[in-house]
């Protein structure tokens, strides 16, 4: 690991800290900092050159000053002479806008995708695309790794009898996943609109009663849908209601409606660093992706397979 330097923005300095002592590697010296007119001020503090370089930095809330953070800082070290690029995104802003879904509007995942790579990465690393043909916006390589092997022992710890839940017809892919590794039943919430001006209604696949059910996502964001959700299947008699989710956006209203709601815990990973309302909600649980990311660093710099982490 002596030829490689992991550095961070302002995103997530904690996560930063925890891959860098997975790694066993102090973390890079760089200096962030803005102008008095709020520009993005960047300084590598040490030799990069020849060096393989990572930059872990979550473009999440606010969203522009950290993306703009990361587009400076894989600037500043490609003009540093650093060998080779990695920017460690574990959440990746920006991508539910990944396509055209009326006349007239862009396609921002894209946009994101084409100034990361402009700015001169090499390589990205991800945690949980929103979409994963967002890999396909890139002309460089992608690794996105899913946190799987990181929720799912939170997952075992709720019972024997569980049931994995989708919360739309897209994640079903996802929520067959974990239910395939713990033997687990799967049902799925199909959230329709009967007619105009009508309430939507939530429609559960599968039966649910008795069960310890999970709802399984990328991300909860104003958390309508999940804690909708949760009082669907507790309304269907299910036992326990808990769920398990990666990015913890949690804006808006999202920790009053998950405080009043049925659900009992959601755990997320530290993709996205807690806000203090979130850290006070005793219903949310932490589960870290540190080594996760970590161990997909040091395989990238000893250039050995990553694909057992794919799981």
């Amino acid at each position: 690991m002596q030829r490689m330097k992991l550095f961070h923005g302002n995103s997530n300095p904690d996560l930063a800290q925890a891959v860098a002592r997975y790694l066993g590697v102090p973390a890079g010296r760089a200096r962030v900092t803005r102008f008095s007119d709020a520009e993005i001020q960047v300084e590598i503090e040490e030799n990069v050159r020849g060096l393989d370089c990572f930059v872990l930095q979550s473009t999440c809330a606010p969203a522009n000053r950290h993306l703009m953070e990361l587009l400076i800082m894989v600037d500043a070290l490609r003009r540093s002479s650093a060998k080779r690029i990695t920017a460690v995104i574990p959440y990746y802003g920006y991508a539910r806008q990944d396509r055209k879904v009326a006349p007239r509007v862009p396609i921002t995942a894209k946009l994101v995708a084409d100034l990361i790579a402009v700015a001169g990465t090499d390589r990205v690393l991800c945690i949980d695309l929103h979409a994963g043909q967002i890999q396909g916006f890139f002309n460089i390589p992608v690794d996105n790794l899913y946190a799987t092997p990181v929720l799912l022992p939170a997952i075992r710890e709720f019972g024997d009898d569980v049931c994995i839940i989708s919360p739309d017809a897209g994640g079903v892919e996802r929520a067959r996943a974990y239910a395939k590794r713990i033997d687990a039943k799967l049902a799925i919430i199909d959230k329709r609109r009967e007619k105009a001006n009508v309430a939507e209604i939530m429609h559960i696949i599968g039966d649910v009663a008795g069960l310890e059910c999970v709802i399984v996502d990328d991300m909860v964001d104003t958390a309508g849908t999940l804690t909708e959700a949760a009082r669907a299947l507790k309304d269907a008699g299910a036992r326990g209601v808990y769920a398990a989710i990666t990015h913890p956006v949690l804006s808006g209203p999202a920790i009053e409606r998950i405080e009043k709601s049925e659900l009992q815990q959601l755990v997320v990973t530290d993709t996205i660093p807690l806000h203090d309302g979130a850290r006070g909600c005793s219903k949310i649980k932490v589960v870290s992706i540190a080594n996760l990311v970590g161990e997909s660093i040091r395989r990238i710099t000893n250039e050995e397979s990553i694909s057992s982490l794919f799981v």
